[in-house]
């Protein structure tokens, strides 16, 4: 029992039935995330590589790729919704554990579809 617990805070997770948080990692629509960011409610990070930002961002966003992810580089505001994208939905799941790994206590809010989704359900994008 005591190896077991000793491993949940050496290797935290964010697992479905682990203590690492998984209740704290939620998944978001493009058009809530949309109405956020349009009423300034949202802290939105982008976890994408420099070149696919380059391309085609949310306004706004904070560009912190997943490659060299630093938790320390997401403002904290308890007041807005955290969002994290990347381009498809994947890579803002690691992201997110690594968030609370490193002691967020607030929600992620993980944008479904990422990047791709917003543009499709017409957010604003700065090329």
């Amino acid at each position: 029992m005591f190896l077991c617990s000793l491993m949940r805070r050496l290797f935290p997770t964010a697992q479905p039935g682990t203590q690492g948080g998984a209740d704290r990692i939620q998944q978001v629509d493009p058009q809530t995330a949309i109405q956020w960011q349009a009423k300034d409610e949202a802290v939105i990070v982008d976890v994408r590589e420099p070149h696919e930002h380059a391309a085609g961002h949310i306004p706004g966003a904070i560009l912190n790729p997943l490659s060299q992810f630093d938790p320390s580089r997401v403002p904290a505001d308890p007041g807005k919704h955290l969002v994290f994208h990347c381009q498809g939905g994947m890579r803002c799941g690691p992201a997110a554990e690594r968030m609370l790994a490193a002691g967020h206590t607030g929600t992620v809010n993980r944008l479904r579809g990422g990047f791709a989704a917003w543009a499709d359900a017409g957010g604003p994008v700065e090329r």
